[in-house]
């Protein structure tokens, strides 16, 4: 455990609505930590853009919390709000299609599950919110790649190591490329038996109010229950709920 970090994060605390600006002596004296200390931690933050340093005097140096922290804080909303708004479809989905309903966003380098709807399926996928997969595996998280800026999906291909779960997992750049290029031709992703044997998934994306791909809509099953018409119907109703989905979160199809 680093206890700079902690001790750093914990500064951040003490400016408060009341107390909106705090100078080096006030911050020093509600932590008890000698001024050398405290003014080591305060630059960390101010250079990662935490806190802002502004001069009244020579005297009078006081910081005030950064607008990097309203721009975490933003993401955090946007995603409070994500999983608000799409919740009562991906329940409506679940009924229409009786099978596990997934949102997923990217994080860093990975995919993560930030809300299910679970079916009534007597025989079911286990799956939980908090998951993360790398973005070669699944639907949602190949359809999430295939999504992003080139530039930030260049950066995570460079540096991805295949690992494979399964005889049909991705194993291979070129392999993975071409998926790519799949998704976005069709407009959804799929996922056969990739990380779980006898498994499918289906994604489609979720687009904020700029057209940006901010989630992926997906649902997955046994593969038994993937067939013909059937698979049709759920590919179909899911499309459906990730659109009505992406015009309350402001998007607005170009016509």
């Amino acid at each position: 455990m680093n206890q700079s970090v902690i001790r750093a994060l914990k500064l951040l605390d003490l400016f408060t609505g009341e107390q909106a600006e705090l100078s080096l002596s006030q911050i020093a004296k509600k932590v008890n930590l000698s001024k050398p200390t405290v003014y080591r931690l305060l630059t960390s933050l101010e250079m990662c853009g935490f806190l802002v340093k502004k001069k009244y005097t020579d005297q009078d140096i006081r910081y005030r919390l950064g607008l990097k922290l309203l721009e975490l804080g933003t993401i955090v909303s946007e995603q409070l709000e994500l999983r608000k708004i799409a919740l009562p479809h991906m329940e409506q989905l679940c009924q229409e299609i009786e099978e596990i309903v997934h949102l997923v966003i990217a994080d860093g380098d990975q995919a993560v599950y930030i809300e299910k709807v679970e079916t009534n399926q007597d025989l079911r996928l286990y799956t939980r919110v908090g998951k993360r997969s790398p973005f070669y595996v699944g639907s949602g998280p190949k359809l999430l790649l295939a999504y992003m800026p080139e530039e930030e999906r260049n950066k995570i291909l460079k540096h991805i190591k295949f690992q494979p779960f399964t005889a049909n997992t991705i194993t291979s750049l070129e392999e993975l490329e071409q998926e790519i290029n799949t998704i976005r031709r069709n407009g959804f992703a799929v996922s056969r038996g990739e990380q779980d044997l006898g498994t499918v998934g289906l994604s489609f994306p979720i687009r904020d109010h700029t057209g940006k791909v901010v989630a992926a809509l997906g649902v997955s099953g046994l593969s038994m229950r993937f067939t013909g018409e059937r698979e049709a119907f759920i590919k179909e109703k899911t499309q459906q709920a990730a659109v009505q989905i992406s015009t309350e979160l402001g998007y607005k199809p170009h016509v």
